[in-house]
């Protein structure tokens, strides 16, 4: 296995004189770095300032939920999945984190020269499949091919049209103090049974990614009048970056006990071999919810119902908002009684998983 660390430290200090390196893809700080520095400055508006995965944009009376993804997974195929189903569920779920049904997909593919055209038609074929099962509509695409060696056989870039579901938009800025923190199932099997299949280790239990869709349980969340208030699929950075970033858009300060937060012990003992936390591994199945604390026993029958999110539960609170002179913390806390405070995933435990 050659590993070699994605975060030179002199990548820390972001400036103009830097390059484009994997950890800027990780999700995490340099993500967030690169971001608030080098795009959102060119293209600041009131949907991009809500922090979420998707936009709600008001179009002749109605709500349309606009989102786009692009997908890079090596390899292209792995346990539990491929980066067809991936391209799918992926968008699929960022316009159910906004209460959006989902509707319409757009599929645009950038080919290797060489790639055989029988892995192109396995892929192909996991994409209809998986949009049946949602019940969404490719409707558009585009293809482009690149020589040999500047590809890495495909990249899929899929974007979605939902339409609202919720009573009103979902997102971070909505928490609100004293917020149930459930999360929908064991973490960190994705971007395992990736790293597993990337590099060729065989354990005594197969990792399978924990890749579907989340549509389903959301839906119903909403059908049953609960009063969500956020939602948020864990996928780079893991579980750790996402509560972080919720943290920071909503300002508010949160509180999550490890012992609540399942981990199978198969992903655990990966985690272990390879000196990775599995807090910053990436899921592609997984979400987090946010609702009021006297509704969130409903939330977990609704949720327990559905084969996704079986193992619903919740993991922490929102203590409070935080005052101007304060900084939105999300502390994790152990059965011993010891806390720690969370991080962004600062560089890129495993690049190129979803």
């Amino acid at each position: 296995m050659n590993i070699e660390c994605p975060l030179p430290m002199e990548t820390l200090a972001t400036d103009s004189e830097e390059m484009v390196r994997l950890g800027h893809g990780s999700g995490g700080e340099l993500t967030e770095r690169l971001l608030q520095n080098f795009v959102f400055p060119y293209i600041d508006n009131r949907w991009i300032q809500q922090g979420h995965d998707s936009a709600t944009l008001p179009l002749d009376g109605s709500r349309l939920v606009f989102t786009t993804d692009s997908f890079v997974v090596s390899p292209l195929f792995f346990p539990g999945g491929n980066i067809g189903t991936l391209a799918v569920y992926g968008t699929v779920n960022d316009l159910a984190m906004s209460g959006a049904r989902p509707k319409y997909l757009s599929c645009g593919l950038i080919l290797e020269e060489g790639l055989p055209l029988k892995q192109l038609a396995r892929i192909m074929q996991s994409m209809g499949r998986a949009a049946a099962e949602v019940g969404v509509q490719l409707v558009t695409g585009d293809t482009k091919v690149v020589e040999k060696g500047k590809g890495d056989g495909v990249y899929i870039n899929t974007s979605g049209i939902g339409v609202l579901a919720a009573p009103q938009p979902i997102h971070p800025r909505q928490i609100a103090a004293s917020d149930a923190i459930i999360l929908s199932g064991d973490i960190g099997r994705h971007g395992m049974a990736v790293m597993a299949a990337r590099e060729g280790l065989d354990f005594e239990n197969p990792l399978h990614s924990d890749c579907a869709p989340l549509c389903d349980p959301v839906m119903a969340l909403l059908a049953a009048a609960i009063d969500v208030h956020c939602l948020r699929d864990l996928t780079r950075g893991g579980l750790a970056t996402a509560l972080v970033e919720l943290a920071e858009s909503s300002h508010m300060q949160m509180q999550v006990h490890e012992d609540q937060i399942p981990v199978t012990e198969c992903v655990q003992g990966a985690c272990e071999l390879l000196g990775l936390d599995p807090m910053y591994v990436a899921n592609e199945g997984r979400f987090l919810l946010f609702v009021p604390a006297n509704q969130q026993q409903a939330a977990l029958e609704i949720l327990q119902a559905f084969d996704v999110s079986a193992g619903s539960r919740v993991i922490g609170e929102v203590i409070g908002l935080v005052d101007d002179a304060g900084t939105a913390d999300v502390i994790l806390s152990n059965a011993l009684g010891s806390e720690r405070l969370l991080c962004r995933l600062p560089g890129e435990q495993l690049p190129r998983i979803c």
